[in-house]
């Protein structure tokens, strides 16, 4: 959501008009993430989210738009994109294909307690039930296959430790994803960066309702227990930012399987899903740092950060409790 493509206030006005959407009264740039460029805009009918996509091609994004529309249609906290008059989501400014979504309200919790964890897991086994009859099929573009691309163009600027360690769990993640048990994972449509940032809630403290789930542009046919290892990695964090904080990750789990119980060999890889998901994220944040674009409003975020994750899911696997 950096910005990397400056949109004018008339290509915006132009773009809101012709979409129904009002008439334009502001146009921000969004400064978090790194993959888009994101503007709040704000009319007389109310707040929405410009979307510009840098790196994904147009064929790519009718799954992501489409996704994104199935589920706020069943109800979940998801923006859904606006269709023009001829029903098309992806639309194009200042020469970039592009989508405009309804802005939910809320805030992040950075610091998310028992509360936010299992309105977390609710959601987001509801998400996978949801997805049951989503028809478009499209893979995760940071999966395996783009680990496999990355790893070698990030050796250089790694040290002799680093390499030992991505080389280790670049075998082991092959050796996993070659398994009976992992192809019999159940799948279908995950978000797969269903970070804290990409979450808000709304209400007083202590009683906030989970209202939104956004940014599915690196949504894609996945496992789901590795969706929901993506949000423990992240979500679940103790005070040492590392290890994992047994009380938020047994209640998120909980949470989710009171919606859509785990099958046994869920439970049983669960632990090798959270050692990928911090792997993914080690390897796009050495990416973003070693391999940068220009933006100007560009952040990239500390890849030591999940290297210590991975570190710590290798020595100290998580099993939940049943």
């Amino acid at each position: 959501m950096a910005v990397f493509t400056e949109v004018s206030a008339s290509e915006a006005a132009a773009l809101t008009r012709r979409l129904g959407a009002g008439e334009l009264q502001a146009i921000e740039g969004i400064s978090a993430g790194i993959e888009n460029t994101n503007y709040f805009v704000s009319t007389d009918q109310g707040e929405w989210v410009l979307t510009l996509f840098e790196r994904l091609q147009p064929a790519q994004l009718p799954f992501y738009l489409g996704l994104m529309q199935h589920l706020a249609q069943r109800d979940l906290p998801v923006p859904e994109p606006i269709a023009d008059s001829q029903g098309l989501l992806l639309q194009e400014v200042a020469g970039k294909p592009a989508a405009l979504v309804n802005r939910l309200p809320g805030q992040h919790q950075i610091a998310p307690d028992l509360h936010h964890c299992v309105q977390l897991g609710q959601v987001l086994a509801r998400m996978h039930l949801g997805v049951a009859d989503f028809t478009l099929r499209q893979t995760n573009l940071r999966g395996l296959a783009w680990w496999q691309q990355m790893a070698p163009q990030l050796q250089p600027h790694l040290s002799k430790a680093q390499r030992q360690l991505l080389s280790a769990e670049m075998s082991f993640q092959q050796q996993v994803a070659a398994s009976p048990s992992y192809a019999a994972l159940p799948r279908g449509a995950v978000h797969a960066d269903l970070f804290r940032d990409n979450v808000l809630f709304d209400g007083l403290p202590g009683h906030e309702k989970l209202t939104g789930c956004f940014d599915f542009y690196f949504a894609g046919i996945d496992r789901f227990a590795y969706d929901l290892a993506v949000c423990l990695n992240d979500w679940c964090l103790a005070a040492d930012n590392v290890s994992l904080d047994e009380e938020r990750a047994q209640a998120l789990v909980q949470a989710y399987e009171q919606v859509r119980p785990l099958t046994g060999a869920e439970t049983r890889l669960l632990p090798a899903m959270m050692r990928a998901a911090a792997l993914r994220f080690w390897l796009s944040r050495l990416g973003d740092k070693h391999l940068p674009r220009e933006a100007s409003l560009l952040k990239p975020k500390d890849p030591s950060h999940f290297e210590r994750v991975l570190c710590a899911r290798v020595d100290q696997p998580w099993h939940p409790a049943h």
